[in-house]
């Protein structure tokens, strides 16, 4: 389902057409393709993306020369490599799409001044980053305090969606599992339900 970048700001703050007209200055909407890279390794990260419809993913290589998913966007959701939009340093991170995605971007040249003239993004941003947050301390405590097993059904029933759009074998790096042991998880639950 297609979520605007507008209708999500309005969940969170006062926004109106005026200032949806002065934001139209200052961001980017584009188009991608499923499997584009939206940051490579190495590259500065010179954008905050919004996801208004696709599915998106942000990975690193790991010491086993293997992607580590890290983090996962679908519609209504940011992504950015956050280190680097605030720093201008390289990234360690590439971001891709997974499905072919509608995108918002802002770009850190002028997110400062965005903030400037309209305020209340101020008070948006740091929601969202507060959201993003506690879900990645809550995601955390789960990998140390559930079994395998346990943190995959968790994450299969609490986000039924990205199950259905996002590759087992993109489920199992994002939750530390390998894809052969998620594939046996998945088979032992629909065992169970259809003995039930």
């Amino acid at each position: 389902m297609q979520i605007t970048l507008k209708e999500h700001i309005k969940r969170f703050v006062d926004f109106s057409d005026e200032d949806e007209q002065i934001l139209n200055e200052y961001i980017k909407s584009f188009s991608v393709q499923k499997k584009e890279d939206l940051l490579s390794n190495g590259q500065i990260c010179r954008s905050m993306y919004f996801v208004e419809k696709g599915c998106l993913r942000m990975f690193f290589i790991n010491s086993k020369s293997a992607e580590q998913i890290t983090q996962f966007a679908i519609d209504g959701w940011w992504i950015s490599d956050l280190f680097s939009f605030m720093d201008n340093t390289p990234s360690e991170y590439t971001i891709q799409t997974i499905e072919a995605s509608k995108i918002v971007a802002i770009d850190n040249r002028v997110y400062n001044t965005l903030l400037e003239k309209l305020p209340q993004l101020e008070r948006y941003f740091r929601i969202i980053m507060q959201k993003n947050l506690a879900a990645s301390q809550l995601r955390a405590k789960y990998m140390y305090e559930m079994t395998k097993e346990e943190f995959y059904f968790h994450f299969s029933t609490s986000f039924p969606e990205f199950m259905q759009r996002v590759p087992q074998y993109m489920v199992a790096s994002y939750l530390g599992l390998t894809p052969e042991y998620v594939s046996e998880l998945r088979k032992r639950n629909t065992n169970n339900s259809i003995t039930k």
